[in-house]
């Protein structure tokens, strides 16, 4: 196992404040995991909210007998996972976003799966390898993909259609003509915004926005922003000026906030958007919604005119100091094995279709696991608006682009995230706010990557 990276002084900064907080944290349970039990195996920001989460759990345990296996449910808490790891108490494994993986790993707060995919005969080959690029770091590999998030653009049919719009004539790729459809399609009523005609989903979708004008926010060896390219700059001004004719973002905020996203009466439902990038999760939890919306569900596309998928997803790492490092190794494993992916499938497709909702597929960080489902546990529902959102979904996860992993993690996303709330709330024009996130990001991951190769 290769030694880790010397620490930068900002990353070691992070660590000693973790270990100032340990009185803290452990008075209140913070810290402590395991419990100091030997025999119990815990994880971190892994939930259990359905059959594809429970069953692959089962799996799980039915692959290490001999351990209790302890899931911490909840959200990755990046505090909390420090803390831990500075005080050598760390879960045995974690489940995060992939694009935090390089800053960890970066930090020496993982450990590299090189021995694990070794001793355990892991085919990389099975995964999406996207994926595998997301989680790992001058390449080498801290993280097997688990979730695998691709970007659909949702149209509400209905709406397009009272306003006499042909849904097929929509494309993303002719911004002139995006934008004057969302001038046309969003409504206001007494001074406030009723409908979004589109939402650009910013600032969390910029990434695709700036692949799409053809630009990348950082380099492919993820060690030079270019958060001030031109053709990023250009991305964001017309990103925001979407908003700017939906009555600005004050008003655009209110009325997003509002929507009640995971009920009966979501903005779809409602009619209280006409369309919008999104994570391909969400048709699932619509098909259980509203089974009967008149959903519209296409590919994103770049300006050039070809299909865009900005793909994402979280992944399972094992952290430095894990009480079960070989142990580890094989639960996760087991939890991305094409053969567990299948099988929680075919759980999660009964339990839907027993409580009468469409079921939708579902796409893994394993791309095997991803052919079989979709040919043997999925099935046409007769749902034409579902069982259309399903073949695009399946068809655009073969191909998509990452944003490329880098040692800076939290901090170069953060840098570019800040810049475009600057814009939005009005702070700084698109040009000042990317000028400066460049120098930040730059700054970040020229600290992370000394002493590095």
């Amino acid at each position: 196992m290769a030694a880790p990276p010397r620490r930068t002084r900002r990353r070691t900064t992070a660590l000693l404040s973790a270990f100032a907080l340990l009185p803290v944290l452990a008075g209140c349970g913070g810290v402590s995991l395991t419990g100091g039990d030997p025999a119990t195996f815990t994880t971190m920001g892994y939930g259990m909210g359905d059959a594809l989460a429970t069953d692959r759990i089962d799996t799980a345990r039915a692959a290490l007998p001999s351990l209790h296996i302890k899931v911490n449910e909840g959200a990755f808490d990046q505090q909390q996972f420090l803390s831990a790891v500075a005080a050598g108490d760390p879960p045995d494994v974690v489940h995060m976003d992939r694009s935090l993986i390089g800053g960890y790993a970066a930090q020496g707060a993982l450990i590299p799966l090189t021995d694990c995919i070794k001793r355990e005969h892991i085919d990389t080959g099975d995964y999406y390898r996207t994926a595998i690029d997301e989680g790992s770091l001058d390449g080498q590999v801290y993280a097997l993909p688990d979730s695998f998030d691709s970007r659909l653009l949702l149209v509400n049919d209905k709406v397009l259609k009272s306003d006499g719009i042909d849904p097929a004539t929509v494309s993303t790729s002719d911004w002139s003509r995006l934008k004057s459809l969302t001038k046309k399609l969003q409504h206001q009523q007494g001074g406030k915004l009723t409908r979004i005609g589109f939402d650009p989903k910013i600032p969390e979708f910029f990434p695709l926005w700036a692949k799409a004008n053809g630009a990348d926010l950082i380099s492919a060896d993820g060690r030079t922003a270019h958060l001030n390219d031109p053709r990023v700059v250009q991305a964001l001004r017309y990103a925001v000026s979407l908003i700017n004719v939906q009555g600005g973002w004050g008003k655009f905020k209110s009325l997003r906030d509002s929507f009640d996203t995971f009920g009966a009466k979501n903005q779809f439902a409602r009619g209280q958007v006409g369309m919008y990038p999104m994570e391909d999760w969400y048709v699932n939890a619509l098909a259980g919604l509203s089974p009967h919306l008149d959903l519209g569900t296409q590919t994103f596309k770049a300006r050039d005119g070809k299909p865009l998928n900005w793909t994402s997803g979280y992944g399972w790492a094992i952290p430095k100091g894990s009480p079960h490092a070989a142990q580890a190794c094989t639960f996760i494993k087991t939890m991305t094995a094409t053969k567990t992916w299948v099988h929680a499938a075919r759980a999660k497709a009964a339990q839907v279709r027993k409580g009468g909702t469409p079921y939708t597929g579902d796409v893994t960080g394993n791309a095997v696991a991803d052919r079989i489902i979709e040919k043997d546990v999925w099935k046409p529902t007769g749902n034409a608006a579902y069982d259309k959102a399903t073949r695009t979904l399946y068809s655009i996860s073969r191909k998509g682009f990452i944003v490329p992993s880098n040692a800076a993690g939290t901090e170069f996303k953060n840098a570019w995230q800040n810049a475009i709330n600057r814009v939005l709330s009005g702070e700084q024009t698109s040009q000042q706010a990317l000028d400066q996130a460049q120098k930040e990001a730059q700054s970040a991951l020229d600290l992370a990557n000394q002493g590095r190769r």
